[in-house]
């Protein structure tokens, strides 16, 4: 197999955690809400709406809680917005650590970038994961998030300073769950794959860096 890039860009939840609107979905269903209701406040006014600011570092959780909670009752629903960052913390994905442990081992260079809450704990399980990648790039911490183009670009000078070596845009592949975040990647000339089949997007990969991704775990 034939590689069309050298380096790899993962997101985190929805890739290589399971996607938290699953458990968004859940926790609607038990507090009798509107299914989608906290996928619709997201998407509201997305650049400066509370989990905007949040992800940017802009508010605490209490901050953030109380904004999020004042959105829902604008939109007439009552939501428990801790609830809600609960459902954050998905599981790991076996196939897709097999994949990144893969990768590591033939030496392609590798990049998190993650819109997040708070600053990834370096301990346990997680801790493992993050110290297989040569760059971590996370919102909490750069006071950016997906999509502003500004923190893919921070992701490829984090890498190429990693790695001592230029890493650009188009010799990287992206993987994310969200198109909103995938089309700026794009336009900066990065191979993206959006993540709804994790076996889908693990063959599409392996065609991207000429390695068998899918079979990596087995």
């Amino acid at each position: 197999m034939s590689a069309t890039v050298s380096a790899v860009v993962f997101d985190l939840g929805g890739v290589i955690t399971e996607s938290p609107m699953t458990a968004f979905a859940a926790y609607e269903a038990e507090a009798g809400l509107p299914d989608g209701l906290i996928r619709r406040l997201n998407s509201t006014d997305p650049d400066a709406n509370a989990w905007a600011r949040y992800e940017r570092g802009e508010l605490d959780t209490a901050g953030f809680c109380a904004a999020f909670e004042a959105e829902a009752l604008a939109a007439g629903h009552r939501v428990d917005a801790r609830r809600v960052l609960a459902a954050l913390a998905g599981e790991l994905r076996p196939a897709m650590l097999a994949a990144v442990a893969a990768l590591r081992e033939a030496g392609v260079p590798l990049a998190l970038l993650s819109n997040n809450v708070a600053p990834m704990e370096r301990t346990g399980r997680l801790g493992d994961l993050l110290g297989v990648f040569d760059a971590v790039v996370e919102s909490s911490v750069e006071g950016v998030r997906k999509p502003e183009p500004e923190i893919y670009e921070r992701a490829l000078q984090r890498l190429s300073e990693a790695v001592r070596r230029p890493v650009t845009a188009s010799d990287c592949a992206y993987l994310d769950d969200l198109g909103i975040n995938l089309k700026p990647a794009r336009a900066l000339g990065m191979h993206t794959i959006k993540v709804v089949d994790p076996a889908v997007a693990l063959a599409e990969l392996s065609d991207l860096v000429g390695l068998d991704l899918a079979g990596a775990g087995r």
